[in-house]
């Protein structure tokens, strides 16, 4: 069967997947823009047409620390699942 643009419909496997892949898009430029929101208040002063090294050591540094505490939490909220999963068991 085709659909209006004469396609093949997907089966449930390629919609699964497709579905899949964008909701990881979605979460990955709702990080974004959570980096965008916190370091920029963070780290921005005033605008201006250029990033001085101070502020782009500081827009990295938020960065790199707002994704260490996202595996940090991601991790460990991991390790307590798996914990509550073996005691089940």
């Amino acid at each position: 069967m085709t659909d209006l643009y004469g396609s093949e419909k997907m089966g449930d496997k390629e919609l699964q997947e497709f579905l899949l892949i964008e909701k990881q898009k979605a979460q990955f430029n709702a990080q974004i823009h959570e980096f965008n929101s916190v370091c920029w208040d963070k780290c921005i002063e005033k605008p201006s047409n250029k990033l001085d090294s101070r502020t782009e050591l500081c827009l990295s540094n938020c960065v790199n620390r707002f994704i260490d505490v996202s595996l940090l939490i991601t991790n460990r909220f991991a390790n307590m699942l798996q914990k509550s999963t073996d005691g089940l068991l």
